[in-house]
């Protein structure tokens, strides 16, 4: 299985180590493509090089995976873009946000009928509605 998964980088880096250790828990699925996104060295200027090289990478990661994780607690317009380009190629989209006090889910995702929206607080509550999603999905884990 192929896995995109989705956080913030230039909004915010401040949940790097929860990316990270999301990543790490997907990888025992299959293959994460977007594993720099919780690289804690990745700061909020993105990628070093062009803007379009790094574009051009991650469309080609979303048309190869198999499902989009995309971890909304930190709003971003590159993550909010990922996730309506993957709606677009009728990908399967799980979203998850960690409620923060002063922190809310946009409509835009909370509306949407094309993804499922979990709330969470720990990876182990993200690998319990990672595992349950695929299964009511009929996504086959390795």
């Amino acid at each position: 299985m192929k896995i995109f998964f989705a956080g913030s980088i230039r909004a915010g880096r401040g949940d790097s180590a929860i990316y990270q250790s999301i990543i790490e828990m997907l990888s025992k699925y299959g293959k994460v493509l977007t594993e720099h996104v919780g690289d804690k060295k990745m700061t909020i200027k993105g990628d070093a090089g062009p803007t379009k090289k790094t574009h051009d990478r991650d469309m080609k990661y979303l048309v190869e995976t198999d499902i989009v994780l995309a971890e909304v607690t930190t709003p971003s317009l590159g993550v909010g873009y990922e996730i309506a380009k993957a709606e677009e190629m009728g990908k399967s989209i799980l979203c998850l946000f960690r409620p923060i006090k002063g922190r809310s889910i946009s409509a835009m995702i909370s509306g949407s009928d094309k993804l499922v929206l979990k709330k969470y607080q720990t990876v182990r509550d993200v690998e319990i509605i990672f595992e349950q999603y695929c299964r009511e999905s009929g996504i086959v884990l390795k």
